[in-house]
């Protein structure tokens, strides 16, 4: 058994390969099915191997208190939003930063932390801040966080968003999710398995700002769709370690089967 990392299928002359080198397989893991498609359109699997839909990880991460969470990260806003990836045009925080920018005309309290590694765009993302009067005072950049301490900013956050245009998983949505926070994420195939295709929050085309707005606008609207209860359920049914563990086994036994 195989499992896709956000790999992307190889040029036409690495395929041969590729091909020989698959030809051992049983079968594919892939966050979302779908994502399978270009290996199958080249041909790249052998004949009948079997394709499954499991999410690459899970996450010890678990629901906290917030107002403790916020007393100690000094966190706030209604909506407290968090971020959490790279500053880099497949992230697309500017776009991420524009919607908010639109939302706030519904949300005038709102306050957005990005947390970030790696920002190549970040020279873009202050100057597009400091432009805006009313970013200025909403928008803080964090920067680099220790990952123990990416546990309690979620804890304190309402909201998790993501302006992801390509993921292989969504290490950081699986982690919001273990915590309980809903999503405002993108409409992406592994976005949409790890959300029970939108049952879980909100999604939203990628690089459209306004649909982001409308996004935020309506789950702060929805206390049922905020209700944290509801995401840790969906968490422990479908992305715990329970429950990866449960499709692997359930994965290699249908492979055995067929041999």
């Amino acid at each position: 058994l195989a499992q896709d990392h956000a790999s992307k299928p190889p040029g036409f002359l690495r395929r041969r390969r590729y091909r020989q080198g698959f030809a051992a397989l049983d079968g594919v893991a892939f966050t979302a099915r779908s994502q399978a498609q270009g290996y199958i359109e080249g041909k790249l699997f052998p004949r009948g191997i079997r394709i499954f839909e499991i999410p690459e990880s899970s996450s010890h991460f678990s629901a906290g208190d917030r107002t403790e969470a916020r007393r100690i990260t000094d966190m706030s806003g209604s909506p407290c939003i968090l971020w959490i990836g790279h500053l880099d045009d497949n992230k697309d925080p500017l776009c991420v930063i524009d919607g908010i920018e639109r939302a706030l005309q519904w949300l005038p309290e709102l306050q957005l932390w990005l947390v970030f590694a790696t920002a190549p765009l970040l020279h873009a993302v202050q100057d597009r801040i400091r432009r805006s009067p009313e970013l200025s005072s909403r928008v803080h950049l964090a920067g680099r966080v220790a990952h123990e301490r990416i546990e309690l900013l979620l804890r304190a956050a309402d909201i998790y968003v993501a302006g992801s245009h390509s993921e292989g998983s969504g290490y950081a949505l699986i982690e919001a999710l273990a915590c309980g926070i809903p999503p405002v994420v993108t409409d992406i195939p592994s976005f949409r398995v790890l959300t029970g295709n939108g049952r879980i929050g909100r999604l939203w085309p990628r690089g459209e700002p306004q649909k982001l707005a409308d996004a935020l606008r309506t789950i702060w609207s929805e206390p049922q769709r905020l209700a944290r209860e509801a995401v840790l359920s969906h968490f422990d049914r479908e992305l715990s370690f329970a429950a990866v563990g449960k499709a692997l086994r359930s994965a290699y036994a249908q492979m055995l089967d067929r041999r």
